[in-house]
């Protein structure tokens, strides 16, 4: 097994600073429709989880850590159906999270737009969307590119 990735970033920066300035307009998008740092920050963590990006997902806790999300939340993330420490908006985005990071099982279900839909207005349900779509092609770059996500030193 090859540990020696190609690194897409460093290789080809233009493209990835395109995609970054993409995520940096979904970022103002989702503030500018209703979509707080710590809703976004749960979607980005669990999309991450659900691709197994342990370098987006430690971005993202980090994140999340500062826009106000707690430890225990955190923590119940890839348990939500079974956690009662969600809102309603919050299970919403993260079964829209789950359809988009998994849309080549079945698209996004029409009850899962309904249901997502019910909760959201049409600026938020895009502005989610925007959000899974942009972590999900960062998780794809820095997958393929294996980057390393080492110890912490100790606090």
């Amino acid at each position: 097994m090859s540990e020696k990735r190609v690194h897409l970033s460093r290789t080809e920066p233009t493209a990835y600073q395109a995609l970054d300035a993409f995520s940096n307009t979904v970022g103002d998008i989702c503030r500018a429709n209703g979509i707080d740092d710590r809703l976004k920050e749960l979607v980005l963590i669990h999309c991450s989880q659900l691709n197994g990006c342990a370098y987006c997902a430690r971005i993202h806790v980090d994140r999340a850590l500062a826009a106000g999300v707690d430890i225990d939340t955190l923590t119940q993330l890839p348990t939500w159906r079974e956690s009662g420490v969600f809102s309603d908006r919050e299970r919403a985005a993260l079964e829209l999270a789950e359809a988009f990071t998994f849309i080549h099982d079945e698209g996004i279900p029409d009850d899962v737009y309904d249901r997502v839909g019910s909760v959201f207005t049409e600026k938020e349900y895009a502005a989610l969307s925007w959000a899974c779509v942009s972590i999900n092609a960062f998780n794809r770059i820095v997958i393929a590119g294996r980057y390393p996500v080492p110890p912490r030193e100790a606090r």
